[in-house]
């Protein structure tokens, strides 16, 4: 897998799960597969940020996804 799209999937899933946890929180449930998409989430963060050679920054992120968003549009 290319490290750009495991990082946008990794921050997308990340997003999507932070608000899994606390809507699991407001419910009174236990976040357990919110947990474990953390788990993904940070694992193909961290894939990408150790394959990729040149690194990611705060300011290179926006770039990314549009790269990686055009890439996979039609």
């Amino acid at each position: 897998m290319d490290p750009d799209t495991a990082l946008v999937l990794g921050v997308i899933i990340g997003g999507f799960s932070i608000i899994s946890i606390f809507s699991a929180l407001v419910d009174r449930r236990a976040p357990r597969a919110s947990a474990l998409t953390i788990l993904l989430a940070t694992g193909l963060i961290f894939y990408a940020a150790k394959t990729t050679p040149v690194g990611y920054t705060a300011a290179s992120l926006p770039k990314t996804f549009v790269q990686v968003f055009v890439k996979y549009l039609p």
